[in-house]
């Protein structure tokens, strides 16, 4: 019997930027080890791709990310998670707002000590930087 994949639920403001991101990249890099969903606290880009600067960054680091569709946080998704991934502490607290006494200890910052930051309305070294600090990221969370 083969252990169940670990589930791990990456969160942004919009779901547009960095959570769908770092979902991908978590899933590129963790296999079959990992079961990766992204999710916003906010539902502006329901339904909508992700911004396309990110599409653009990711894919120069090799990581596809056109099939995202923005999603708004549950507290089902949060039931479904073994961990909650926050990319920044904003979105931390946003998270502690929707979760309970079970699901409030798998929260954590994607970067344990510091933010993602937001690249929205900067340039395009802003999104790269974003690729880089996620994919460096990545391992800390991966079986």
């Amino acid at each position: 019997m083969t252990a169940r994949p670990r589930r791990l639920l990456t969160v942004c403001l919009g779901n547009h930027c960095r959570s769908p991101l770092a979902a991908v990249i978590l899933a590129q890099l963790g296999g079959d080890a990992v079961e990766v969903r992204s999710a916003g606290t906010r539902d502006k880009w329901l339904g909508q791709p992700a911004h396309a600067e990110m599409v653009a960054a990711a894919a120069a680091r090799g990581y596809d990310m056109r099939a995202h569709l923005g999603v708004h946080i549950s507290r089902e998704m949060l039931e479904w998670a073994d961990v909650v991934l926050a990319m920044d502490a904003g979105n931390l607290a946003a998270l502690r707002e929707v979760a309970d006494g079970s699901t409030v200890p798998k929260l954590a910052l994607y970067l344990d000590d510091r933010d993602v930051p937001d690249p929205w309305g900067k340039d395009a070294a802003a999104f790269a930087n974003v690729v880089t600090l996620v994919e460096d990221g990545a391992a800390r969370h991966l079986p």
